[in-house]
């Protein structure tokens, strides 16, 4: 179903079009409330209150960009405004990055850290480490296959700082999985960030 198809569903009650909305979207919608709020139950309460946003200002849909793109920014000004009623900053500088700091022991060897499942692990755990915005930068560009355009639309963000913020958090996350794993260097190099 088109959007076009789908929006005129749901502005018409459609029940099955109102779960298919939400099916098609959930993924966008999660990866970005989660990747910013940054706790499970706070992030899914967030999502349920983001879709009925959605579901309410439906009819305020101009076309003027990708339904995906309209979702996205609703997605990402609750999110923000979900920060600051909690009293966190979402600004932070690169200054203020450390790599990951955790009581979870490093990882012994590149050939024990180098299976697929825990690269991954172990990535997500530095990219959960950064910087609000960095990780949102990355979740909508290599989670959700985001263009810079589109980022920009979702986060109000000019495109050099879309860019800035995905070069330095590649950079973080290179010098957060060495930290963990330090015998990772000539793989990380070549596979992780690439």
């Amino acid at each position: 179903m088109d959007d076009a198809t789908l929006i005129a569903q749901v502005q018409n009650g459609n029940e099955h079009a109102n779960r298919f909305l939400i099916e098609k979207y959930k993924n966008l919608v999660w990866h970005m409330v989660l990747r910013m709020v940054d706790q499970t139950e706070d992030a899914e309460d967030l999502c349920q209150e983001i879709f009925l946003r959605v579901f309410k200002d439906i009819g305020k849909f101009r076309g003027e960009s990708k339904l995906s793109t309209w979702i996205g920014t609703i997605s990402y000004n609750m999110s923000v405004t979900y920060l600051r009623k909690k009293g966190k900053n979402i600004m932070v500088s690169v200054d203020d990055y450390l790599p990951v700091a955790s009581d979870k022991p490093a990882v012994e060897s590149a050939d024990e850290a180098f299976d697929k499942s825990s690269m991954k692990k172990i990535v997500h755990r530095v990219i959960d480490s950064l910087p609000v915005q960095y990780r949102t930068v990355i979740t909508l560009f290599y989670l959700e296959e985001l263009s810079y355009k589109e980022i920009e639309e979702i986060t109000g963000m000019p495109d050099g700082t879309i860019k800035s913020y995905l070069n330095r958090g590649r950079q973080a996350i290179r010098e957060g999985v060495l930290q963990l794993v330090p015998d990772m260097r000539p793989v990380v190099n070549k596979e992780v960030i690439n």
